[in-house]
């Protein structure tokens, strides 16, 4: 009788040990396929539920790329936007087709708004001092006419002296630009124009012959206690420094030449917060004259000619020219 009882007892023991073994992966399958599927897209939620009508739209991302799904099955009593949302994005190829040729279109506009506005391109506006013939063109042996300082461009340009002076005669060229830019038909228009009033001036043009200058009236004459390289510098800061432009910005929106090395020499220290057109900063201190606020123009000699040259500044790959290594008497300023 009890080896019957026990043997009774085992086999509800086993039977109980399998219903608890089948219960439990039941239950943890169930645990795993709910935990997956809380992961996973909540596409059973039904969106048309929510406060939002516009929640219809769920976005996913796909390598950087957005897109938008919509729901399938829109509610009867739904919102009207929803309908039309689906209309549209169910609408036959001509819509598409349209609508590409409205990006065109718009694309197009674009290119001809970006193409004015390159034609219509701000030049740059330039105050020139009415400095004395003697700062410039006097020094070429011009004489002035009646009231005005300046020639008269149109009938006759004073020559410039060549040989060696041709080198530094940056000075010599841009001011004649700049008094072309007033002529009826100006052929720098589109790069630089001068006006009259400084207060509408981009930059301001201090128009004095520096290099010719030192060239021709760096030694004195015998009677002369100063040269007239010197006694012009002299005058130039006195002026310079009395003006209200200069006062205004210190003097940091003026434009100065002295391209030959020993041009403005004694001047250079007083009028250094100006931007100087130099060779080099063979023979300047740092803190007269840096790459930071001073421009170095090539010498002209060494620049061949452009023939029947249509190019502009946007379609010339060099914008930086440099040739060669330039020794000074104390100084070597390597090439770049």
């Amino acid at each position: 009788m009890a080896e019957r009882n026990a043997s009774s007892l085992g086999v509800v023991s086993r039977n109980f040990l399998f219903c608890l073994f089948v219960t439990t992966s039941i239950l943890f399958i169930l645990s795993w396929f709910f935990v997956l599927r809380s992961t996973g897209r909540p596409s059973f939620i039904d969106h048309s539920l929510l406060p939002n009508s516009n929640s219809k739209h769920f976005a996913t991302s796909d390598n950087g790329d957005s897109a938008t799904r919509s729901e399938n099955k829109v509610d009867s009593t739904g919102n009207r936007s929803i309908l039309v949302d689906n209309e549209e994005e169910e609408a036959p190829p001509e819509n598409a087709i349209t609508k590409a040729k409205a990006d065109v279109k718009c694309n197009t506009n674009d290119r001809v708004v970006l193409a004015q506005q390159k034609e219509n391109k701000v030049v740059l506006k330039v105050f020139v001092y009415d400095l004395a013939p003697e700062f410039h063109f006097g020094l070429l042996d011009w004489k002035a006419q009646g009231d005005s300082v300046w020639p008269d461009i149109r009938n006759k340009i004073p020559n410039y002296p060549g040989g060696l002076n041709l080198q530094h005669s940056i000075e010599y060229w841009l001011t004649l630009d700049l008094l072309a830019s007033e002529l009826p038909d100006p052929p720098n228009a589109r790069s630089v124009i001068r006006v009259h009033n400084s207060s509408e001036a981009d930059i301001i043009f201090v128009p004095f012959f520096s290099s010719l200058c030192y060239n021709r009236y760096s030694k004195a004459d015998p009677h002369q206690k100063k040269s007239k390289n010197k006694l012009l510098q002299e005058k130039l800061v006195r002026f310079l420094t009395a003006q209200k432009e200069w006062k205004r910005s210190g003097g940091r929106d003026h434009l100065i030449v002295a391209h030959h090395p020993n041009s403005l020499l004694d001047a250079r220290t007083k009028l250094w917060p100006a931007t100087f057109i130099l060779s080099d900063f063979g023979r300047y201190p740092p803190n007269i004259a840096n790459v930071e606020k001073d421009v170095i123009a090539p010498y002209k000699h060494v620049i061949r000619s452009y023939v029947d040259d249509s190019s502009d500044f946007d379609s010339r790959p060099t914008l930086l020219y440099f040739q060669g290594a330039i020794y000074r008497k104390d100084v070597c300023t390597l090439p770049i």
